[in-house]
């Protein structure tokens, strides 16, 4: 069984490791060692858990991490990326779990939300069937390279209300 968390800038080099070994098998399907997952490097992961307004999560399972996700707003619109999860830990529920527990945590954290985009290989059909089934629909295609497409996907959402007490 695992836990979602917070992660710190302690997980950074746990958190770069998993990254490397999730998306190795996409990078794969897609003929491009360099997918901008296996490309970031260890201070740039370790920057970004250091940013006081950052929101990665990640999934844990005894005192190993089998799963990370991140999402950043910009206005109305916030950006889910990098959800890996451990090849040994796949088909568990991890990434269904890090998707739905990024989702609330930024309802919370950011209630006027009106929508979430993420991007993810057109060979990945497992990503996008999670993704559709967690009602992200795709907006766009883009060849960002001879080999390499990219499908754009976005999320409606509706803005929390916050209620006050009546009376």
């Amino acid at each position: 069984m695992f836990d979602i968390h917070p992660a710190t800038p302690a997980d950074a080099g746990e958190v770069f490791t998993l990254q490397r070994a999730a998306f190795v098998d996409e990078a794969q399907a897609h003929g491009d060692p360099f997918v901008l997952p296996l490309t970031e490097g260890l201070d740039r992961i370790a920057r970004v858990l250091a940013q006081p307004d950052a929101l990665v999560l990640k999934a844990v399972e005894g005192p190993r991490i089998v799963g990370a996700v991140r999402a950043a707003v910009a206005g109305t619109n916030a950006v889910v990326g990098r959800l890996a999860v451990a090849p040994d830990r796949r088909r568990l529920g991890i990434g269904r779990a890090l998707l739905t527990r990024v989702e609330e945590e930024l309802s919370v954290r950011h209630p006027g939300l009106t929508s979430l985009t993420l991007s993810t290989g057109a060979q990945g059909a497992g990503g996008q069937r999670l993704y559709r089934e967690r009602g992200y629909a795709e907006t766009s295609r883009e060849r960002v390279a001879d080999h390499l497409v990219m499908v754009h996907m976005r999320k409606e959402v509706v803005p929390a209300v916050r209620s006050g007490a009546a009376g």
